[in-house]
């Protein structure tokens, strides 16, 4: 699957094979449900980004801040064996257990487009 991006925001591209053609929504707005469509990719885009200005007008109009996807929070669960683990290796390396998380994430997502 692909994705577009504008302002911030990134919108899956889907195809329809019963509708022919191409829709997507704005990704990780848990409460907000903003989509689009058309019957190019052109098309798409165009919608794509014409949804998100709408949305953030929307939101301007009604005095309300416009959810952001990803809120850069992220609770993870483990076994406490291995968050021991990772507490023990964060604290050899001298940082956090968040901070070495996410060179974990981030290693891990470099190798993966690589491949």
């Amino acid at each position: 699957m692909g994705y577009l991006k504008y302002k911030g925001y990134s919108g899956s591209v889907e195809y329809s094979e019963e509708d022919n053609c191409l829709f997507g929504k704005v990704q990780g707005m848990d409460k907000d449900c903003v989509s689009y469509e058309g019957e190019t990719l052109s098309e798409l885009r165009k919608d794509f980004e014409e949804a998100v200005d709408s949305y953030l007008d929307s939101c301007r109009e009604r005095g309300v801040a416009p959810r952001r996807p990803f809120s850069g929070r992220l609770v993870v669960r483990m076994s406490s064996e291995l968050h021991g683990r990772v507490a023990f290796a964060a604290a050899g390396l001298g940082t956090t257990i968040n901070e070495f998380i996410n060179r974990a994430l981030v290693d891990e997502l470099a190798s993966i487009q690589q491949l």
